[in-house]
């Protein structure tokens, strides 16, 4: 059995000498840091992406690979779109942890500076990184809606509709 599997794993104290608060933060869009600096390695900034979770008892963000575990700082959001494919006539977000799941038009709305959020379902067997959650698209995945828009009727010129399978929203422009 893993250490996470036990179902105190989040009560455990932090190992001898050691704190569960680290200075690991996900910035807005998308990328961490340690310290301040930059984590330059590419297949840890996807590990990374990977053990993001909520703790059970207080909700605060953590890292967890099923052996340890650490909280960490969300700037924006912990899941990120990082593209869009058309499967099917539908789209399906590919998030920044790897995992892929349907977009659900409904929750996209528009962020103050223009961004796109939305919420992910995220199901996984591990409940502290199980959904849903609040995710970004990055640009790249914004430009990937086009098979998916239209022009809204009536109001607002600039006014589109993001349509799939699954409903459809109205975006102001």
């Amino acid at each position: 059995m893993k250490p996470g599997e036990h179902p105190e794993f989040f009560r455990f104290p932090a190992p001898e000498g050691r704190s569960r608060e680290s200075r690991i933060r996900l910035d807005g869009e998308g990328k961490f840091y340690d310290h301040g600096a930059y984590v330059e390695h590419a297949k840890l900034q996807q590990a990374l992406h990977t053990w993001i979770g909520r703790h059970p008892d207080d909700g605060r963000w953590i890292l967890t690979n099923g052996y340890d575990w650490t909280y960490f700082t969300v700037d924006d959001v912990p899941f990120f779109v990082r593209s869009i494919k058309k499967v099917d006539g539908d789209a399906v977000l590919v998030l920044s942890d790897g995992t892929e799941e349907p977009l659900d038009p409904v929750t996209v709305r528009t962020g103050p500076r223009g961004d796109l959020y939305l919420t992910v379902q995220h199901p996984h067997a591990d409940k502290a990184k199980a959904g849903p959650f609040d995710a970004k698209m990055t640009r790249f995945a914004q430009t990937q809606l086009e098979d998916f828009l239209s022009p809204a009727e009536g109001g607002d010129g600039d006014a589109v509709v993001l349509a799939t399978r699954r409903g459809k929203v109205r975006l102001a422009g």
